[in-house]
Protein backbone atom coordinates (compact mmCIF):
# COMPACT_ATOMS: atom_id res chain seq x y z
CA UNK A 1 0.00 0.00 0.00
CA UNK A 2 1.54 3.03 -1.43
CA UNK A 3 1.52 6.53 0.78
CA UNK A 4 -2.14 7.97 -1.29
CA UNK A 5 -3.61 4.74 -0.52
CA UNK A 6 -2.88 5.12 3.23
CA UNK A 7 -4.07 8.24 3.17
CA UNK A 8 -7.17 8.08 1.55
CA UNK A 9 -7.96 4.69 3.93
CA UNK A 10 -7.23 7.25 6.89
CA UNK A 11 -9.64 9.29 5.86
CA UNK A 12 -12.16 6.98 4.87
CA UNK A 13 -11.85 5.29 8.56
CA UNK A 14 -11.62 9.26 9.91
CA UNK A 15 -15.44 9.44 7.93
CA UNK A 16 -16.94 6.44 9.34
CA UNK A 17 -16.03 7.35 12.97
CA UNK A 18 -17.76 10.75 12.32
CA UNK A 19 -20.55 9.42 11.10
CA UNK A 20 -20.81 6.77 14.27
CA UNK A 21 -20.26 9.62 16.63
CA UNK A 22 -23.34 11.60 15.05
CA UNK A 23 -25.30 8.57 15.20
CA UNK A 24 -24.84 8.43 19.21
CA UNK A 25 -25.41 12.14 19.31
CA UNK A 26 -28.49 13.85 20.24
CA UNK A 27 -30.11 16.79 17.75
CA UNK A 28 -29.65 19.52 20.74
CA UNK A 29 -25.75 18.84 21.15
CA UNK A 30 -25.74 18.43 17.29
CA UNK A 31 -27.07 22.41 16.95
CA UNK A 32 -24.81 23.42 19.92
CA UNK A 33 -21.78 21.91 18.85
CA UNK A 34 -22.23 23.42 15.17
CA UNK A 35 -23.51 26.55 16.45
CA UNK A 36 -20.82 27.46 19.09
CA UNK A 37 -17.79 26.14 17.60
CA UNK A 38 -16.07 29.63 17.34
CA UNK A 39 -17.88 30.85 20.30
CA UNK A 40 -16.05 31.68 23.63
CA UNK A 41 -17.75 34.29 26.38
CA UNK A 42 -15.95 37.45 26.26
CA UNK A 43 -16.61 39.19 29.10
CA UNK A 44 -15.32 43.20 30.22
CA UNK A 45 -12.60 43.57 31.54
CA UNK A 46 -12.12 47.38 32.61
CA UNK A 47 -8.43 47.05 33.46
CA UNK A 48 -7.85 45.97 29.58
CA UNK A 49 -9.81 48.42 28.69
CA UNK A 50 -8.36 51.19 30.87
CA UNK A 51 -4.84 50.69 28.61
CA UNK A 52 -4.41 52.48 25.34
CA UNK A 53 -2.23 50.09 22.93
CA UNK A 54 -0.60 52.01 20.01
CA UNK A 55 -1.93 49.31 17.46
CA UNK A 56 -3.26 50.85 14.08
CA UNK A 57 -6.30 51.13 13.46
CA UNK A 58 -8.05 48.94 11.23
CA UNK A 59 -10.12 49.99 8.44
CA UNK A 60 -13.09 47.44 7.03
CA UNK A 61 -15.45 48.00 3.98
CA UNK A 62 -16.55 44.08 3.61
CA UNK A 63 -19.46 44.35 6.13
CA UNK A 64 -22.03 42.36 5.06
CA UNK A 65 -24.93 40.18 6.28
CA UNK A 66 -24.02 35.98 5.96
CA UNK A 67 -25.95 33.97 3.86
CA UNK A 68 -27.66 31.81 5.91
CA UNK A 69 -29.07 35.10 8.56
CA UNK A 70 -30.19 36.95 5.41
CA UNK A 71 -33.41 35.89 5.61
CA UNK A 72 -33.57 34.49 8.99
CA UNK A 73 -35.95 37.01 10.57
CA UNK A 74 -38.83 36.76 7.87
CA UNK A 75 -42.10 37.58 9.63
CA UNK A 76 -40.21 38.50 12.73
CA UNK A 77 -40.04 42.03 14.43
CA UNK A 78 -37.20 43.33 16.75
CA UNK A 79 -37.96 46.68 18.90
CA UNK A 80 -34.88 48.54 20.31
CA UNK A 81 -34.72 50.70 23.42
CA UNK A 82 -32.05 53.73 23.74
CA UNK A 83 -31.40 55.06 26.83
CA UNK A 84 -28.53 58.20 26.58
CA UNK A 85 -26.69 60.22 23.78
CA UNK A 86 -27.05 60.62 20.23
CA UNK A 87 -24.17 58.45 19.94
CA UNK A 88 -26.60 55.31 21.38
CA UNK A 89 -29.21 56.49 19.09
CA UNK A 90 -26.85 56.43 16.25
CA UNK A 91 -25.72 52.85 16.63
CA UNK A 92 -29.32 51.77 17.47
CA UNK A 93 -29.68 53.31 13.97
CA UNK A 94 -27.29 50.86 12.89
CA UNK A 95 -28.12 47.60 14.52
CA UNK A 96 -31.90 49.03 12.67
CA UNK A 97 -30.48 48.44 9.69
CA UNK A 98 -28.64 45.45 10.50
CA UNK A 99 -31.96 43.63 11.73
CA UNK A 100 -33.73 44.93 8.98
CA UNK A 101 -31.51 43.31 6.04
CA UNK A 102 -31.89 40.26 7.91
CA UNK A 103 -35.45 40.29 7.61
CA UNK A 104 -36.86 41.62 10.63
CA UNK A 105 -39.76 44.55 11.18
CA UNK A 106 -39.67 47.30 13.57
CA UNK A 107 -42.42 47.28 16.21
CA UNK A 108 -42.95 49.78 18.92
CA UNK A 109 -45.34 47.25 20.82
CA UNK A 110 -42.98 44.76 22.78
CA UNK A 111 -45.16 41.95 22.62
CA UNK A 112 -44.92 41.58 19.90
CA UNK A 113 -41.21 41.56 19.48
CA UNK A 114 -39.25 38.71 18.54
CA UNK A 115 -36.11 40.39 19.42
CA UNK A 116 -35.50 42.92 22.09
CA UNK A 117 -32.22 44.62 22.96
CA UNK A 118 -31.72 47.42 25.28
CA UNK A 119 -29.15 49.76 24.17
CA UNK A 120 -27.85 51.27 27.38
CA UNK A 121 -25.73 54.74 28.61
CA UNK A 122 -23.29 54.25 31.63
CA UNK A 123 -23.17 57.86 32.53
CA UNK A 124 -25.14 58.27 35.34
CA UNK A 125 -26.82 56.23 37.71
CA UNK A 126 -30.04 57.02 37.19
CA UNK A 127 -29.55 55.42 33.73
CA UNK A 128 -28.48 52.18 34.84
CA UNK A 129 -31.37 51.81 37.00
CA UNK A 130 -33.88 52.07 34.57
CA UNK A 131 -32.41 49.77 32.47
CA UNK A 132 -32.43 47.25 35.17
CA UNK A 133 -36.00 48.01 35.83
CA UNK A 134 -36.96 47.02 32.24
CA UNK A 135 -34.71 43.80 32.33
CA UNK A 136 -37.19 42.88 35.74
CA UNK A 137 -40.43 43.68 33.10
CA UNK A 138 -39.27 41.34 30.73
CA UNK A 139 -38.92 38.51 32.27
CA UNK A 140 -42.79 37.51 32.45
CA UNK A 141 -42.72 38.13 28.73
CA UNK A 142 -39.77 35.88 28.28
CA UNK A 143 -41.70 33.38 30.27
CA UNK A 144 -44.57 33.12 27.77
CA UNK A 145 -42.36 33.53 24.71
CA UNK A 146 -39.17 31.56 25.51
CA UNK A 147 -38.14 32.31 21.70
CA UNK A 148 -37.65 35.66 22.43
CA UNK A 149 -34.34 36.87 22.16
CA UNK A 150 -33.94 39.51 25.05
CA UNK A 151 -30.40 41.68 24.49
CA UNK A 152 -28.35 43.83 26.89
CA UNK A 153 -26.08 46.15 24.31
CA UNK A 154 -24.28 49.66 24.96
CA UNK A 155 -22.27 51.02 27.44
CA UNK A 156 -23.77 49.65 30.17
CA UNK A 157 -22.60 46.38 28.93
CA UNK A 158 -18.71 47.10 29.05
CA UNK A 159 -19.04 47.47 32.78
CA UNK A 160 -17.80 44.60 34.65
CA UNK A 161 -20.13 44.58 37.55
CA UNK A 162 -23.12 45.29 35.32
CA UNK A 163 -22.37 42.24 33.38
CA UNK A 164 -21.91 40.07 36.68
CA UNK A 165 -24.97 41.41 37.87
CA UNK A 166 -27.29 40.05 34.72
CA UNK A 167 -25.10 36.87 34.78
CA UNK A 168 -26.38 36.13 38.57
CA UNK A 169 -29.66 37.83 39.31
CA UNK A 170 -31.32 37.81 35.15
CA UNK A 171 -30.73 34.39 33.55
CA UNK A 172 -33.61 35.58 31.02
CA UNK A 173 -30.91 37.56 29.31
CA UNK A 174 -29.73 36.32 25.89
CA UNK A 175 -27.45 38.21 24.58
CA UNK A 176 -25.03 40.66 26.01
CA UNK A 177 -22.79 42.50 23.44
CA UNK A 178 -20.91 45.85 23.84
CA UNK A 179 -19.84 49.24 21.74
CA UNK A 180 -17.25 47.56 19.59
CA UNK A 181 -18.73 44.37 18.39
CA UNK A 182 -21.95 46.28 16.79
CA UNK A 183 -21.00 44.87 13.27
CA UNK A 184 -20.70 40.78 14.98
CA UNK A 185 -25.07 41.17 15.32
CA UNK A 186 -25.69 38.92 12.81
CA UNK A 187 -23.59 36.12 14.36
CA UNK A 188 -25.03 36.83 17.82
CA UNK A 189 -28.34 36.73 17.09
CA UNK A 190 -27.58 33.47 15.29
CA UNK A 191 -25.62 32.20 18.75
CA UNK A 192 -28.50 33.22 20.94
CA UNK A 193 -31.37 31.38 18.73
CA UNK A 194 -29.27 28.33 18.39
CA UNK A 195 -27.61 28.37 21.78
CA UNK A 196 -28.53 26.87 25.43
CA UNK A 197 -25.91 29.47 27.38
CA UNK A 198 -26.56 32.95 27.31
CA UNK A 199 -24.37 34.80 24.72
CA UNK A 200 -21.59 37.49 25.90
CA UNK A 201 -19.31 39.31 23.66
CA UNK A 202 -17.80 42.95 25.18
CA UNK A 203 -14.57 43.26 24.03
CA UNK A 204 -12.25 45.43 26.24
CA UNK A 205 -9.66 45.65 23.13
CA UNK A 206 -9.67 49.05 21.35
CA UNK A 207 -12.34 48.90 18.63
CA UNK A 208 -11.60 48.88 14.22
CA UNK A 209 -13.49 51.60 12.48
CA UNK A 210 -16.30 49.38 10.30
CA UNK A 211 -17.58 51.32 6.97
CA UNK A 212 -20.62 50.52 5.11
CA UNK A 213 -22.67 49.55 7.81
CA UNK A 214 -26.69 49.55 7.14
CA UNK A 215 -28.23 52.08 8.87
CA UNK A 216 -32.39 52.84 10.08
CA UNK A 217 -32.35 56.21 10.24
CA UNK A 218 -35.58 57.91 11.98
CA UNK A 219 -36.78 60.31 9.48
CA UNK A 220 -35.68 61.70 6.25
CA UNK A 221 -34.76 65.99 7.50
CA UNK A 222 -32.01 65.31 9.89
CA UNK A 223 -29.09 62.62 9.69
CA UNK A 224 -26.53 61.33 12.82
CA UNK A 225 -22.75 61.26 10.99
CA UNK A 226 -20.37 59.90 13.32
CA UNK A 227 -16.73 60.69 12.12
CA UNK A 228 -14.88 59.35 15.39
CA UNK A 229 -15.08 57.04 18.26
CA UNK A 230 -13.90 56.67 21.29
CA UNK A 231 -12.83 59.31 23.93
CA UNK A 232 -8.85 60.14 25.50
CA UNK A 233 -9.40 62.38 27.99
CA UNK A 234 -10.51 60.34 30.95
CA UNK A 235 -12.06 63.01 32.70
CA UNK A 236 -12.00 61.61 36.44
CA UNK A 237 -16.14 61.43 36.96
CA UNK A 238 -16.39 59.72 33.08
CA UNK A 239 -16.80 55.94 32.28
CA UNK A 240 -16.42 56.56 28.32
CA UNK A 241 -13.18 56.07 28.02
CA UNK A 242 -13.46 51.99 29.17
CA UNK A 243 -16.49 51.70 27.44
CA UNK A 244 -16.05 53.39 24.07
CA UNK A 245 -12.14 53.07 23.89
CA UNK A 246 -9.66 55.14 22.98
CA UNK A 247 -10.17 58.10 19.92
CA UNK A 248 -10.38 56.91 16.73
CA UNK A 249 -11.17 59.27 13.23
CA UNK A 250 -13.06 57.77 10.02
CA UNK A 251 -11.46 58.55 7.20
CA UNK A 252 -12.36 62.14 5.71
CA UNK A 253 -13.56 60.91 1.81
CA UNK A 254 -15.68 58.25 3.75
CA UNK A 255 -17.38 61.02 5.94
CA UNK A 256 -17.84 63.65 2.42
CA UNK A 257 -19.24 60.38 0.77
CA UNK A 258 -21.92 59.46 3.51
CA UNK A 259 -23.31 63.02 3.92
CA UNK A 260 -23.03 63.42 0.02
CA UNK A 261 -25.38 60.70 -0.28
CA UNK A 262 -27.60 61.94 2.50
CA UNK A 263 -27.93 65.30 0.56
CA UNK A 264 -28.90 62.68 -2.70
CA UNK A 265 -31.51 61.28 -0.06
CA UNK A 266 -33.11 64.51 0.86
CA UNK A 267 -32.02 65.47 3.81
CA UNK A 268 -32.03 69.14 4.93
CA UNK A 269 -29.49 68.69 8.06
CA UNK A 270 -26.52 66.12 9.55
CA UNK A 271 -25.37 66.70 12.77
CA UNK A 272 -21.32 65.56 12.92
CA UNK A 273 -20.79 63.05 15.89
CA UNK A 274 -18.10 61.77 18.10
CA UNK A 275 -17.84 61.17 21.70
CA UNK A 276 -15.21 64.67 21.95
CA UNK A 277 -16.16 65.21 18.65
CA UNK A 278 -13.27 68.53 18.12
CA UNK A 279 -10.85 65.80 18.87
CA UNK A 280 -11.63 64.52 14.99
CA UNK A 281 -8.06 64.14 13.35
CA UNK A 282 -5.50 63.96 15.79
CA UNK A 283 -4.97 60.34 15.69
CA UNK A 284 -3.94 60.32 12.04
CA UNK A 285 -0.56 59.85 10.96
CA UNK A 286 -0.34 60.23 7.64
CA UNK A 287 -2.25 63.78 6.77
CA UNK A 288 -2.79 67.13 9.31
CA UNK A 289 -6.42 67.22 8.92
CA UNK A 290 -8.58 68.25 12.01
CA UNK A 291 -12.34 68.83 12.60
CA UNK A 292 -11.88 72.38 10.96
CA UNK A 293 -10.59 70.77 8.11
CA UNK A 294 -13.55 68.79 7.76
CA UNK A 295 -15.96 71.45 8.23
CA UNK A 296 -14.61 73.13 5.66
CA UNK A 297 -14.66 70.44 3.01
CA UNK A 298 -18.79 70.13 3.88
CA UNK A 299 -18.92 73.70 3.69
CA UNK A 300 -18.98 73.36 0.13
CA UNK A 301 -21.44 70.67 0.21
CA UNK A 302 -24.96 71.73 -0.70
CA UNK A 303 -26.81 71.12 2.75
CA UNK A 304 -28.61 73.61 4.09
CA UNK A 305 -27.59 72.99 7.89
CA UNK A 306 -24.70 71.31 9.44
CA UNK A 307 -23.94 70.76 13.07
CA UNK A 308 -21.68 68.86 15.80
CA UNK A 309 -21.61 67.78 18.87
CA UNK A 310 -20.31 67.23 21.73
CA UNK A 311 -16.99 69.60 22.06
CA UNK A 312 -14.32 69.16 24.88
CA UNK A 313 -13.21 72.73 25.03
CA UNK A 314 -9.30 71.55 25.57
CA UNK A 315 -9.66 70.75 21.59
CA UNK A 316 -11.52 73.78 20.32
CA UNK A 317 -8.50 74.88 18.22
CA UNK A 318 -8.23 78.81 16.22
CA UNK A 319 -8.82 76.37 12.95
CA UNK A 320 -12.67 75.15 13.48
CA UNK A 321 -13.53 78.89 15.13
CA UNK A 322 -12.17 80.45 11.82
CA UNK A 323 -13.86 78.34 9.93
CA UNK A 324 -17.28 78.66 11.71
CA UNK A 325 -17.17 81.59 11.16
CA UNK A 326 -17.86 81.00 7.44
CA UNK A 327 -21.36 80.61 8.15
CA UNK A 328 -23.64 79.36 5.24
CA UNK A 329 -24.41 75.74 6.10
CA UNK A 330 -22.41 75.88 9.66
CA UNK A 331 -24.30 76.36 12.06
CA UNK A 332 -23.50 78.85 15.18
CA UNK A 333 -25.24 76.93 17.75
CA UNK A 334 -22.16 75.56 20.02
CA UNK A 335 -22.44 73.12 22.41
CA UNK A 336 -19.74 73.94 24.70
CA UNK A 337 -19.53 71.66 28.22
CA UNK A 338 -18.20 73.37 30.57
CA UNK A 339 -19.11 70.76 34.03
CA UNK A 340 -17.77 73.44 36.73
CA UNK A 341 -16.46 77.27 36.87
CA UNK A 342 -13.98 76.45 39.47
CA UNK A 343 -10.57 75.97 38.18
CA UNK A 344 -9.76 73.57 41.51
CA UNK A 345 -12.92 71.34 40.54
CA UNK A 346 -11.92 71.48 37.41
CA UNK A 347 -8.04 70.06 37.98
CA UNK A 348 -9.86 67.39 40.53
CA UNK A 349 -12.13 66.62 37.04
CA UNK A 350 -9.16 66.22 34.71
CA UNK A 351 -10.38 68.70 32.47
CA UNK A 352 -6.89 70.42 31.53
CA UNK A 353 -8.64 74.09 31.30
CA UNK A 354 -8.84 76.40 33.60
CA UNK A 355 -11.68 78.93 34.20
CA UNK A 356 -9.73 81.62 32.64
CA UNK A 357 -8.94 79.74 29.70
CA UNK A 358 -12.39 78.60 29.19
CA UNK A 359 -13.47 82.49 29.44
CA UNK A 360 -10.88 83.31 26.85
CA UNK A 361 -12.02 80.81 24.21
CA UNK A 362 -15.56 82.12 24.61
CA UNK A 363 -13.95 85.44 23.94
CA UNK A 364 -12.50 84.26 20.60
CA UNK A 365 -15.75 82.37 19.71
CA UNK A 366 -17.70 85.50 20.54
CA UNK A 367 -15.56 87.65 18.44
CA UNK A 368 -15.57 85.63 15.69
CA UNK A 369 -18.98 84.90 15.78
CA UNK A 370 -21.40 87.59 17.50
CA UNK A 371 -24.52 86.21 17.46
CA UNK A 372 -23.31 82.76 18.28
CA UNK A 373 -25.63 80.50 20.98
CA UNK A 374 -23.46 78.84 23.63
CA UNK A 375 -24.83 75.66 25.66
CA UNK A 376 -23.61 73.89 27.91
CA UNK A 377 -22.99 70.61 30.46
CA UNK A 378 -22.64 70.87 34.20
CA UNK A 379 -21.88 69.01 36.83
CA UNK A 380 -22.99 70.00 40.34
CA UNK A 381 -21.95 68.40 44.01
CA UNK A 382 -18.43 66.86 42.85
CA UNK A 383 -16.88 65.11 45.59
CA UNK A 384 -16.06 68.22 48.44
CA UNK A 385 -16.96 70.87 46.16
CA UNK A 386 -17.91 73.51 48.57
CA UNK A 387 -20.02 76.60 48.36
CA UNK A 388 -17.35 79.21 47.28
CA UNK A 389 -17.06 77.01 44.44
CA UNK A 390 -20.15 76.13 43.74
CA UNK A 391 -20.76 79.84 43.28
CA UNK A 392 -17.86 80.20 40.59
CA UNK A 393 -19.89 77.88 38.59
CA UNK A 394 -23.05 80.46 38.80
CA UNK A 395 -20.75 83.32 37.89
CA UNK A 396 -19.33 81.81 34.93
CA UNK A 397 -22.87 80.68 33.67
CA UNK A 398 -23.81 84.31 34.10
CA UNK A 399 -20.70 85.80 32.59
CA UNK A 400 -20.92 83.46 29.40
CA UNK A 401 -24.36 83.86 29.03
CA UNK A 402 -25.66 80.24 28.44
CA UNK A 403 -28.73 80.40 26.44
CA UNK A 404 -29.77 76.51 28.16
CA UNK A 405 -27.49 73.70 29.77
CA UNK A 406 -28.02 69.85 30.85
CA UNK A 407 -26.95 70.05 34.51
CA UNK A 408 -26.50 67.17 36.62
CA UNK A 409 -25.95 66.31 40.54
CA UNK A 410 -22.78 64.10 40.23
CA UNK A 411 -23.10 60.47 40.30
CA UNK A 412 -20.51 58.32 41.33
CA UNK A 413 -19.84 55.46 38.43
CA UNK A 414 -17.85 51.99 39.21
CA UNK A 415 -14.87 52.15 37.88
CA UNK A 416 -13.76 56.31 37.63
CA UNK A 417 -10.84 57.85 39.91
CA UNK A 418 -13.23 60.08 41.41
CA UNK A 419 -15.43 57.29 42.84
CA UNK A 420 -12.98 56.71 45.14
CA UNK A 421 -12.86 60.03 46.78
CA UNK A 422 -14.53 60.49 49.41
CA UNK A 423 -17.70 62.75 49.00
CA UNK A 424 -18.80 65.31 52.43
CA UNK A 425 -21.15 67.43 50.75
CA UNK A 426 -24.72 66.33 51.98
CA UNK A 427 -27.25 65.59 49.41
CA UNK A 428 -29.45 68.05 50.07
CA UNK A 429 -27.14 70.74 49.75
CA UNK A 430 -26.44 69.38 46.47
CA UNK A 431 -30.56 69.33 45.46
CA UNK A 432 -30.13 72.72 46.35
CA UNK A 433 -27.06 73.55 44.17
CA UNK A 434 -29.07 71.77 41.27
CA UNK A 435 -32.30 74.04 42.04
CA UNK A 436 -30.16 77.30 41.77
CA UNK A 437 -28.37 76.53 38.83
CA UNK A 438 -31.44 75.47 37.17
CA UNK A 439 -33.21 79.25 37.97
CA UNK A 440 -30.66 81.00 36.65
CA UNK A 441 -29.93 78.77 33.75
CA UNK A 442 -33.83 79.28 33.15
CA UNK A 443 -33.97 82.67 33.39
CA UNK A 444 -31.31 83.42 30.82
CA UNK A 445 -33.02 80.93 28.75
CA UNK A 446 -36.19 83.02 29.03
CA UNK A 447 -34.23 86.18 28.76
CA UNK A 448 -32.43 84.97 25.34
CA UNK A 449 -36.22 84.23 23.85
CA UNK A 450 -37.19 87.57 24.16
CA UNK A 451 -34.97 88.88 21.87
CA UNK A 452 -36.62 87.23 19.05
CA UNK A 453 -40.04 88.71 19.47
CA UNK A 454 -40.93 90.07 16.29
CA UNK A 455 -38.31 88.50 14.14
CA UNK A 456 -38.75 86.12 11.48
CA UNK A 457 -36.27 83.11 11.82
CA UNK A 458 -35.95 80.39 9.48
CA UNK A 459 -37.24 77.24 10.58
CA UNK A 460 -36.89 73.44 9.12
CA UNK A 461 -39.88 71.27 10.41
CA UNK A 462 -39.49 68.45 11.48
CA UNK A 463 -43.49 67.34 12.04
CA UNK A 464 -46.31 67.49 14.20
CA UNK A 465 -46.09 69.06 17.25
CA UNK A 466 -46.05 66.60 20.48
CA UNK A 467 -49.40 68.19 22.42
CA UNK A 468 -51.42 69.27 19.13
CA UNK A 469 -51.33 67.62 16.05
CA UNK A 470 -52.88 71.14 13.76
CA UNK A 471 -49.49 72.82 14.95
CA UNK A 472 -46.53 71.98 13.62
CA UNK A 473 -43.04 72.13 14.91
CA UNK A 474 -39.04 72.55 14.01
CA UNK A 475 -35.69 74.50 14.90
CA UNK A 476 -34.42 77.35 13.94
CA UNK A 477 -30.65 77.51 13.00
CA UNK A 478 -29.76 77.97 16.67
CA UNK A 479 -31.76 75.22 17.80
CA UNK A 480 -34.57 77.01 19.22
CA UNK A 481 -38.14 75.16 19.17
CA UNK A 482 -40.60 76.85 17.23
CA UNK A 483 -44.55 76.26 17.48
CA UNK A 484 -46.67 77.31 14.22
CA UNK A 485 -49.93 76.65 12.39
CA UNK A 486 -49.36 75.97 8.66
CA UNK A 487 -49.78 73.14 5.73
CA UNK A 488 -48.69 69.26 6.45
CA UNK A 489 -46.47 70.03 3.20
CA UNK A 490 -44.33 71.91 5.13
CA UNK A 491 -42.52 69.17 6.88
CA UNK A 492 -39.39 68.87 5.91
CA UNK A 493 -39.29 71.97 4.40
CA UNK A 494 -37.51 75.16 5.66
CA UNK A 495 -39.84 77.78 6.02
CA UNK A 496 -40.18 81.75 7.20
CA UNK A 497 -41.96 81.99 10.71
CA UNK A 498 -42.55 85.48 12.57
CA UNK A 499 -41.91 85.26 16.16
CA UNK A 500 -45.33 86.46 18.08
CA UNK A 501 -44.59 84.54 21.43
CA UNK A 502 -41.87 83.73 23.84
CA UNK A 503 -41.35 80.73 25.96
CA UNK A 504 -38.66 79.50 28.84
CA UNK A 505 -37.62 76.82 25.78
CA UNK A 506 -39.78 77.60 23.20
CA UNK A 507 -40.81 80.15 20.79
CA UNK A 508 -44.48 80.60 18.99
CA UNK A 509 -45.11 81.79 15.60
CA UNK A 510 -46.70 81.95 12.64
CA UNK A 511 -45.44 81.76 8.97
CA UNK A 512 -45.21 84.38 7.00
CA UNK A 513 -46.78 82.75 3.79
CA UNK A 514 -49.59 81.27 6.33
CA UNK A 515 -50.22 83.92 9.11
CA UNK A 516 -52.30 81.61 11.29
CA UNK A 517 -51.60 82.32 15.62
CA UNK A 518 -50.52 79.41 17.24
CA UNK A 519 -52.97 80.02 20.59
Amino acid sequence: MNEQQRKQQAQIRSEEANIERIKNTSSEELIAKYFHADYEPQSPDIKKARKRRKEDIQFHYDFSIPEDMQRIGEGKKFLIRTYGCQMNEHDTEVMAGILSEMGYESTNVTEEADIILLNTCAIRENAENKVFGEIGHLKPLKLEKPDLIIGVCGCMSQEESVVDRILKKHQHIDLIFGTHNIHRLPHLVKEAMFGKEMIVEVWSKEGDIIENLPKARKGKIKAWVNIMYGCDKFCTYCIVPMTRGKERSRRPQDIIQEIRHLVAQGYKEVTLLGQNVNAYGKDFEDIEYGLGDLMNDIHKIDIPRVRFTTSHPRDFDDRLIEVLAQGGNLLDHIHLPVQSGSSEILKKMNRKYTREEYLELVRKIREAMPHATLTTDIIVGFPNETEEQFEETMTLVEEVGFEAAYTFIYSPREGTPAARKKDDVPEEVKKQRLYRLNELVNKQSAESMKSYQGEIVKVLVEGESKKDPDVLAGYTERNKLVNFKGPKTAIGQIVEVEITETKTWSLNGVMVENRVEVK
